[in-house]
């Protein structure tokens, strides 16, 4: 009887509204009656008894059969400042994690510049962590009990260009309507930051230029000059001086800045940091939402990090790590957690088809990328099975595919 009603209840739940009589001997069958009422089947529960025959009762728990996330238990004001992954204004040359070689030297030269009195021009992709060494060298230097300002030159607009560099005084223009700061004259005697230094309009680089070599300016409106102390540290995902041969970027400006000059890698570059950087990710986490304490990552996700390009870099690595957590629904974050959480690029194009043969190539090295590019992929669609990654990718056995992956470095 019990199957036959479980089985009209499987063809359609909302058409049956079953009486359900919970009897002494079948506790087994109780407990499943119980489990199916109390979550999506509509059941009446009753009674029996010698003492009391049979009587209606209520259930007095529910349950919930649905998928919990753990995003279900956090409060919007924390998943907003958990998704924001900016550098934190005290940091230090310690906040940078790595146990890469490249990194490590980067560190002790930019150790060295802090403590020196020039202008710092930080190279790198978004996301590497070049706002995270600016505040490093301004903590690290006599600077630092002063003011760290950073702004963005990419989002300067054109009529307030001025006005943000240099401040303005009262009346200068329609909405003037009283004596405002520059960033210049916010940093003075500290340090200001100039992130998207790359992308600063041609008729402003004229005007900065005179504050970096003499440190005067007059601000919109005003008619006395104003100086500043202050130290430049500018930041630029460009190359500089390819700008410069193509006249958008001014040579004496560039080289005013590029004196202290600092390379940072990709995160793909950052051999041996993948790992624990996510893991330092996770403890971060873990620190600003106690819902997210002791998230860990299963051996299978850690190699889906490993493989990952993480063209984001840091901002990607933290933006997917926090997805997976929030909708992980245990504590370990397993490998599909992380692929639902992964954003899958389309692919720039390479332009590999295109290259000029007369200035050289190395066609090796082109075919290296192209294994590159898929290997990483054919691992993913495999879920990490070399002996199905190799068939996918036409090779022979999967020794060949180990092969190359190591020739390659790809883990």
């Amino acid at each position: 009887m019990a199957e036959a009603a479980l089985a009209r209840l499987a063809k359609n739940p909302s058409a049956v509204q079953l009486n359900v009589l919970l009897s002494p001997g079948t506790p087994a069958m109780q407990a499943v009656w119980i489990l199916l009422g109390k979550t999506r089947f509509p059941v009446i529960f009753w009674q029996s008894s010698v003492e009391e025959g049979v009587r209606k009762v209520e259930i007095p728990f529910e349950i919930a059969a649905e998928y919990v996330p753990t995003a279900g238990s956090v409060d919007s004001q924390t998943l907003s400042e958990l998704s924001t992954a900016s550098a934190p204004t005290n940091a230090a040359f310690d906040d940078i994690v790595t146990q890469n070689p490249q990194m490590q030297r980067l560190k002790a030269q930019a150790a060295i510049l802090a403590a020196r009195e020039v202008p710092v021009l930080i190279y790198g992709e978004s996301g590497t962590g070049k706002e995270l060494f600016a505040r490093a060298i301004h903590n690290a230097s006599g600077r630092s009990d002063n003011a760290f300002v950073a702004v963005n030159c990419g989002a300067f607009p054109p009529e307030l260009i001025d006005s943000i560099l240099f401040g303005h005084k009262k009346g200068a223009f329609t909405g003037a309507t009283a004596d405002r700061e520059g960033v210049f004259q916010q940093a003075d005697g500290g340090t200001l930051f100039l992130d998207e230094f790359g992308e600063l309009d041609p008729a402003v680089q004229v005007r900065l230029l005179r504050v970096l070599q003499d440190g005067t300016f007059t601000p919109v409106g005003g008619r006395e000059e104003c100086r500043v102390d202050v130290r430049i540290v500018a930041a630029t995902n460009r190359d500089l001086l390819q700008a410069v041969t193509e006249d958008t970027f001014r040579e004496d400006l560039f080289y005013r800045v590029a004196v202290g000059v600092l390379h940072l890698p990709p995160l793909r570059e950052r051999h041996g940091d993948l790992g624990l950087l996510a893991g330092r990710v996770l403890e971060t986490l873990g620190h600003q939402d106690t819902h997210l304490k002791d998230k860990k990552l299963s051996a299978a996700a850690k190699n889906l990090i490993l493989r990952h390009p993480w063209r984001g870099n840091m901002r990607e690595l933290h933006s997917t790590l926090l997805r997976a957590a929030l909708w992980s629904s245990t504590e370990t974050i397993e490998a599909e957690d992380l692929r639902e959480a992964l954003f899958q690029m389309p692919e720039r194009g390479q332009g590999l088809l295109d290259r000029d043969v007369s200035q050289g190539i190395d066609i090796q090295e082109l075919c290296d990328d192209i294994w590159r590019h898929y290997i990483p992929r054919a691992m993913d669609a495999a879920h990490g099975k070399k002996t199905r990654a190799a068939a996918l990718l036409g090779l022979n056995n999967y020794q060949t595919l180990t092969n190359l992956m190591d020739k390659l470095d790809l883990k």
